[in-house]
């Protein structure tokens, strides 16, 4: 443990052991670095993710405790279910990134600016055009009402954020999702930090000793494969390199 942050390299892609993450801000690891798409995986590979407005250096978290969904603990409350029967929308996914990116940028009124900036929803849709990031879009008609968005790696999505413009429909996006993740083969969605909302969907806490040990070892693979090329500025042999850690399967693919 320390009480200090360490400065990231722009050049060098490794992060501390987020076990040395601060007690207070909750989570805060470490500061600096890009967005690059090879520090991006190796930050999730590691359940490490970004947060931060754009005004600031880049800040990375690791919370304890970490909040968690287990698809199959997904809380359908019979007035949901009473919803359901009653209301009917179209459900899509990566139709529409830009939209659901920029939905989930809006923020409340009474926030000044938002974590979503320019730069991170850039380096979100690279990962999206590499396969890694996902949307669940929810239509009434051609109205965009709520989604979600989230990075998906070997058995785990990692949920960043989701909105809504009409009532349930985030929690329907959520439940879509939480339905169709198993088929192919993912255990958890990572929902980062404590909310009431989620909490009464199912959600639940869980250490981040405890949160560590979800991690496929085919994310340390990930890691691994990256550091070998020792820069963030290496982003195009990434993308490249047909010996890289392909994208897991994802439900709504045909």
């Amino acid at each position: 443990m320390t009480d200090s942050i360490q400065w990231l390299d722009p050049e060098l892609l490794e992060f501390p052991d987020p076990s040395f993450a601060l007690k207070e801000p909750n989570g805060l690891l470490a500061v600096g670095g890009d967005l690059s798409v090879a520090r991006l995986l190796i930050a999730y590979s590691r359940g490490i993710f970004p947060w931060y407005e754009e005004d600031s250096p880049p800040l990375w978290w690791s919370p304890n405790p970490r909040l968690v969904l287990f698809p199959d603990e997904f809380q359908c409350h019979r007035s949901f279910k009473k919803w359901l029967k009653h209301h009917s929308f179209n459900m899509t996914s990566d139709t529409a990134p830009h939209k659901v990116l920029s939905a989930c940028a809006e923020g409340r009124k009474d926030q000044a600016s938002t974590w979503l900036h320019g730069d991170l929803q850039l380096a979100l849709l690279q990962l999206f055009q590499m396969g890694y990031m996902h949307t669940i879009e929810v239509w009434d008609g051609p109205h965009l009402v709520g989604g979600l968005y989230g990075i998906a790696l070997q058995g785990i999505f990692f949920g960043e954020s989701m909105f809504t413009r009409s009532p349930n429909a985030s929690k329907l996006a959520l439940f879509e999702l939480s339905q169709r993740l198993p088929e192919a083969g993912y255990k958890v969605i990572d929902c980062q930090v404590f909310s009431d909302h989620l909490i009464s969907l199912g959600a639940r806490e869980i250490s981040r000793k405890d949160f560590m040990q979800l991690l496929p070892s085919e994310l340390i693979s990930i890691s691994n494969s990256l550091l070998a090329k020792n820069s963030a500025l290496q982003d195009n042999l990434v993308m490249s390199d047909h010996k890289r850690i392909s994208p897991p399967p994802w439900p709504y693919n045909d």
